[in-house]
């Protein structure tokens, strides 16, 4: 590898890296005000429909597995800190691919934020709500934001890399 190369890659690398440490960082800096607050249910009224509300989520997205008796607590932690590492070595390996740099950032930053909620609560710290003619779409943070536009991305990425192929 050429040097000028190996100094691009290592520079997008430590891009990508700050990116999702400034996602980590916006997100636990909005759940420790959420936290420090408001108790458990209590929130307000921004809009006719959203509110800030706290929220705890044990399980994973859309509160799968809450109900599964604390086991599910290590279980996702476990995934968040497996997919933390994989997104990590993937970012050293293709940092100087720019959208799909861009999505694994933000996967990693949301991952690492909510992993970081199991371990010192058990728990998810959830507090946007999303409502409708009385229906709710399950309360969500700017983990949880930051991981569906990164998903969203890569979809986008794969997609572009499909039609660059033909």
């Amino acid at each position: 590898m050429a040097r000028h190369t190996f100094i691009r890659n290592t520079t997008s690398y430590w891009l990508w890296i700050g990116i999702a440490i400034a996602i980590l960082l916006a997100d636990q800096f909005t759940k420790v005000l959420i936290v420090s607050t408001y108790q458990l249910g209590e929130g307000f009224s921004v809009t006719s429909f959203f509110n800030i509300v706290r929220v705890h989520n044990e399980g994973a997205a859309f509160s799968f597995l809450a109900n599964a008796g604390g086991w599910q607590r290590w279980l996702f932690t476990g995934f968040g800190a497996i997919a933390a590492i994989a997104i990590v070595w993937m970012l050293k390996q293709h940092a100087q691919q720019k959208l799909f740099g861009f999505a694994l950032a933000c996967v990693l930053g949301g991952a690492v934020g909510n992993v970081i909620d199991r371990v010192m609560y058990g728990y998810v710290v959830d507090f946007l709500d999303f409502h409708y003619a009385g229906m709710h779409f399950p309360a969500f943070n700017l983990a949880d934001s930051a991981i569906t536009l990164g998903a969203a991305c890569l979809i986008l990425d794969e997609l572009l890399r499909v039609r660059q192929g033909r």
